[in-house]
């Protein structure tokens, strides 16, 4: 090949190279190559698990990559975090969940971890409901209670295990009443709502989006809502806030989404927070997802996410360590007391 022409090849790489690059830096978005995994460390169909399934199909249109979510359950959801802290921090994996659980990870001594060193990208604010199986007697909350305290430690309460929404919100209706309980965990949302259905618990304080279907078919019967405003759910109605028993319940949103180390490139956590801007803060599916199970479409990210999350995950954290369920003080981790 003549020297000339071999030069010209160079000259023209070199420049499609440049090009490809000013490009780059000029849209600021990561094209990935590969396919994407999303961690879910809970169970198939709970709360975590319907979020991010909505959230894949948003983001698999605008990324032009295949998104799997894995469902790994164990450990309060700290298996399946964990692995994604472990796999390489290139943005081809992503845990989701509960920011409050991903909060608390290292006070109850489960996983060396912060929210500091997550970028969060939050989608909706979730709430509870106390709810009973259809055929158990309790027509509201007061009747719950009162059983709870005439029956110390007898009555089964089925929840997603240590640091799910269920089991936070028997700690706060424990610190606020004394009360004692059967604590019957599974693996995960979806799978304790179908006990109670079922009748192998009485209760179910897990998060209404897992419940909404049993709600609305009759299975299950709403007590209360953890949360100082009525909700109004789809095919089901109004559920009484719980303050109206518990005057001094103080709530918080609890946030959910999904997180990336915050190591990983600059490129992909900048690419996903203009996703995060211009695509979720318009998403349809998720906005509909909200209205339809008693969540609060919500998205944020960053900084504006961890604030966004911190005071419920506050609430959780005092909460186990008033208890004596953490390993360490949540303020030695950064996690003011609220």
């Amino acid at each position: 090949m003549p020297k000339k022409l071999i030069w010209a090849l160079v000259l023209f790489l070199a420049g499609a190279m440049l090009f490809a690059t000013a490009q780059k830096e000029a849209t600021g978005m990561w094209k990935p190559t590969k396919p994407i995994q999303i961690i879910v460390p809970w169970g198939a169909g709970g709360s975590t698990d319907q979020m991010t399934r909505v959230v894949a199909g948003d983001l698999e249109d605008s990324l032009g990559q295949k998104i799997v979510v894995v469902n790994q359950p164990g450990a309060s959801g700290s298996v399946g975090t964990k692995n994604a802290m472990d796999a390489p921090h290139d943005g081809y994996t992503w845990a989701a969940g509960a920011a409050a659980d991903l909060g608390a990870y290292k006070v109850r001594g489960l996983i060396d971890s912060t929210l500091d060193d997550w970028v969060l990208y939050l989608t909706v604010a979730n709430v509870s409901v106390m709810s009973v199986n259809a055929d158990e007697p309790y027509k509201d909350f007061g009747q719950l209670l009162q059983a709870f305290k005439d029956k110390p430690g007898q009555i089964p309460v089925a929840t997603a295990g240590q640091l799910s929404a269920g089991h936070n919100s028997m700690i706060a209706i424990q610190k606020y009443t004394g009360i004692e309980y059967k604590h019957v965990t599974y693996d995960g949302g979806n799978p304790a709502v179908i006990a109670t259905v079922a009748g192998e618990c009485v209760a179910v304080p897990q998060l209404a989006v897992e419940q909404a279907d049993m709600l609305a078919g009759g299975k299950l019967r709403a007590l209360a809502v953890l949360d100082d405003k009525p909700l109004e759910l789809e095919k089901y109605g109004s559920i009484e806030p719980i303050t109206k028993w518990i005057p001094d319940y103080a709530p918080a949103p609890n946030y959910f989404g999904i997180w990336i180390p915050k190591d990983a490139p600059k490129e992909v956590i900048d690419t996903f927070g203009k996703l995060w801007d211009d695509v979720m803060e318009n998403s349809e599916a998720l906005k509909k997802y909200a209205a339809s199970r008693g969540a609060v479409f919500d998205p944020a990210w960053g900084e504006e996410g961890k604030k966004k999350a911190m005071p419920y995950l506050s609430i959780i954290a005092w909460n186990l360590h008033e208890s004596g369920e953490t390993v360490m003080s949540p303020a030695e981790v950064g996690i003011p007391k609220p």
